[in-house]
């Protein structure tokens, strides 16, 4: 099902922060990383068991240009978070997040990605978002024997604008995101 133009929310608005749900939330954030085309920070939770390897996001992006930093609680995420969106040394912060920012919290993330022009994405669990951030999307895999990158992408949240569902390719080749119609999956 598709509603819309995907090009009017995505990629996302910059200077913002933005949120993601989903079992397919990691996918998402690794074709908006690759779009950026450019060294970005990663923040993780280190009580985390699973581990985020690079080579695995080689269809995506370089595995030069991700940091990953393994930070003690979600206080040292969202800490890390804002001061790197502040400093404007990357251009995207990727945290990931186990509990549900309060409003103040958002805000300030909001203000560092404007102050640094760079953008915030926030995977969150399901069921859990702010009221600060400027859209949510909700992402899952379409099985597809064929073709393991569809997935389905629904805009749950907008600040400026209407909602919408996609079904969505990720082309390696030209490493990009391809709409896809109910039709051709």
């Amino acid at each position: 099902m598709m509603t819309g133009s995907l090009s009017t929310v995505y990629p996302l608005k910059p200077d913002r922060m933005h949120e993601v749900c989903g079992p397919a939330a990691p996918s998402f954030a690794a074709v908006f990383a690759a779009q950026a085309d450019a060294p970005f920070l990663w923040i993780r939770e280190a009580w985390r068991t699973e581990q985020l390897l690079p080579a695995g996001f080689i269809d995506f992006f370089s595995p030069n240009n991700l940091l990953i930093a393994s930070a003690k609680n979600l206080t040292e995420v969202l800490a890390v978070a804002e001061e790197s969106l502040r400093s404007s040394v990357v251009p995207l912060v990727i945290m990931e997040l186990s509990q549900p920012l309060n409003l103040t919290t958002g805000r300030r993330l909001q203000l560092a990605a404007k102050a640094g022009k760079s953008t915030a994405l926030a995977i969150i669990p399901e069921g859990m978002g702010s009221n600060t951030a400027e859209t949510r999307w909700h992402c899952r895999p379409l099985f597809d024997p064929a073709d393991s990158t569809l997935q389905c992408w629904k805009l749950i949240k907008n600040k400026s604008g209407t909602l919408g569902v996609w079904n969505v390719r990720w082309s390696s080749s030209s490493r990009r995101i391809n709409v896809v119609s109910e039709a051709g999956i």
